[in-house]
């Protein structure tokens, strides 16, 4: 039976170690919060440090490979368990490209993948000195997650909200839909992909708001999107599961945002409308398996739920009984105690045939389901 370990316990590792549930695996995990949501899956828990050296290279020396569900993970120490033989998930390489947001986007142009302008910055200073390149969005380098580290740059007075490090100033692209695919890689590179969701966002908090799948987009732009995001895998060379998170403009030209070398918040919805999701998709990899159907068994939306402004707490749900009588709604709460405004408490996935009726009823679970503090 082999001995897989995972870096990292929210509500990423919690869906991931259920998914294991279906296979022979000895499950390890890794966090550095005994309380974390998916602490009590697994069959090994270790308290730990992600991001230092001594304890990944200590949690991970035994194993027979390792996937993360965040990539503020100590790479080093995954590099020095790759070379002893230790399977990584994604490769190391990848994920050192990844991590940095300069590298990856060097990457992008290094391998002509269609990305906005951008221009490297190392200081707050350089933002005013490129002022004809606003607007624009500036990503701070490292460090960066779930929509922290992002900051809009409309304007030269804008300035003063960018990062005094290195960081990515890119040019603003006048969106017309956002758009994530799921590519799974096998160890022998074979590749298959989830359908295309389109995904909405939430302006204030830079986060998931809700999303349709398969995405109702032209088919030109499927076809863009789809070889796009081939292309991007196998460049990065490493088997895994891929987000890649791609804009479309009114040209129906399409560009990568960024990539997620991990499973991702955009494929959420494959648990209950696709025949595997992209929690088993990994499993299925990591195992020498071979690769699931992506097939949507419906279409589907999801709806993110998060902690409500000016509530920070013991966490209580409000609404929740009447979004369960809903037919045809999962309900999918993270298990952390303690709420606060903009913090991922959990999702609801729909599923239905009639796109009206997965807008109706994502609008109405927005409105009624809230995670606020007792």
């Amino acid at each position: 039976m082999k001995k897989i370990g995972i870096l990292g316990g929210g509500q990423l590792g919690r869906m991931l170690l259920q998914a294991a549930a279906n296979y022979p695996v000895e499950t390890f995990l890794m966090e550095n919060d005994s309380e974390a949501p998916a602490a009590h899956l697994c069959h090994h828990f270790t308290k730990g440090n992600i991001t230092d050296y001594d304890d990944v290279y200590r949690f991970g020396k035994n194993l027979d490979a390792i996937t993360i569900e965040i990539e503020n993970v100590n790479a080093a120490a995954l590099d020095k368990l790759e070379s002893e033989g230790v399977k990584i998930y994604p490769c190391v390489q990848t994920l050192k490209i990844i991590q940095n947001k300069i590298a990856q986007k060097e990457f992008y142009r290094q391998h002509q993948i269609p990305t906005s302008e951008f221009i490297i910055t190392e200081k707050i200073d350089d933002i005013k000195s490129n002022a004809s390149f606003l607007p624009c969005v500036h990503k701070l380098a490292s460090g960066g997650y779930d929509g922290k580290g992002v900051q809009i740059i409309n304007t030269i007075e804008d300035a003063e909200k960018g990062f005094d490090a290195p960081a990515v100033l890119e040019k603003k692209i006048r969106i017309k839909q956002e758009i994530s695919i799921i590519v799974a890689v096998s160890n022998t590179q074979e590749t298959t992909l989830y359908p295309p969701v389109d995904m909405v966002f939430d302006n204030d908090l830079n986060l998931l708001s809700y999303q349709i799948s398969p995405a109702d987009i032209p088919e030109k732009v499927l076809w863009k999107a789809e070889a796009i995001a081939l292309n991007v895998v196998k460049k990065l060379n490493s088997p895994g599961i891929f987000a890649v998170e791609m804009f479309s403009d009114a040209e129906d030209n399409v560009f990568v945002n960024e990539i997620a070398p991990r499973v991702h918040n955009s494929g959420h919805n494959t648990i209950e409308g696709n025949y595997s999701s992209q929690f088993d998709m990994l499993w299925r990899i990591m195992l020498d398996y071979p690769l699931g159907n992506t097939e949507p068994i419906l279409s589907s939306a999801l709806v993110n739920l998060v902690g409500e402004e000016s509530h920070k707490g013991d966490v209580k749900y409000e609404g929740l009984d009447k979004v369960l009588a809903m037919d045809n709604v999962f309900v999918h709460i993270y298990g952390k105690k303690e709420t606060k405004p903009g913090r991922k408490m959990g999702h609801v996935t729909i599923l239905s045939n009639e796109k009206q009726e997965l807008l109706h009823k994502a609008n109405q679970i927005r409105h009624t389901l809230r995670a606020i503090n007792v």
